[in-house]
């Protein structure tokens, strides 16, 4: 017993200083990530002449989206349709919007568009490749229905899902999946 009590103040001191290093470690942690995040921004100030905080700012486009109690799935459609509108993509992609089918759930009913991307050209007007954008609306059968429609999307090819207002759309990603299909072609022999 008496050895236990000996061995307490020894485990406190060692616990002690372990805590200091910890908190030793964290702050010149902080210090060394502080200092790159000042480097980084001052790189970016000289090379492009603008604050780093100016070319971050970019706000998720969204629009406002129908209760459900009013949905349809044409007014779907056109909604998703508006929602496109809001993204950057350059004047030459096309794109067209297909319903495919209604699935229930437990909770609520699934609406699912599909939303096929090409850009065609006057040498080949028919793409050799498209890429495809799936929709899905969402209509709760437990929240109320003046709430609006929850939509959510997914690039072919990948499982991030992404919701409108909370991720920007880049035109790169339609790129990377029809240059993957056209690689994907030249390698198949028929």
């Amino acid at each position: 017993m008496a050895q236990q009590l000996f061995l307490l103040p020894f485990r406190q001191l060692v616990m002690e200083s372990e805590d200091n290093y910890i908190a030793a470690i964290k702050e010149i942690a902080c210090a060394l990530v502080e200092t790159t995040i000042r480097n980084v921004e001052e790189y970016f100030q000289t090379k492009h002449g603008a604050p780093l905080q100016e070319a971050e700012k970019y706000i998720a486009q969204n629009i406002t989206w129908i209760p459900c109690q009013d949905f349809t799935i044409e007014l779907g459609m056109k909604q998703i349709e508006e929602y496109i509108s809001t993204w950057e993509f350059h004047e030459s992609w096309l794109h067209c919007t297909d319903f495919l089918n209604e699935e229930e759930v437990e909770f609520s009913k699934l609406y699912h568009y599909r939303t096929r991307w090409s850009i065609p050209t006057r040498r080949k007007p028919i793409p050799r490749a498209t890429a495809c954008v799936y929709f899905t609306i969402q209509i709760s059968k437990v929240k109320p229905l003046s709430l609006p429609v929850e939509v959510f999307f997914i690039f072919e090819s990948t499982r991030l899902v992404h919701r409108p207002g909370q991720s920007r759309f880049r035109e790169k990603w339609l790129k990377d999946i029809i240059e993957s299909k056209l690689i994907m072609m030249e390698n198949i022999i028929f």
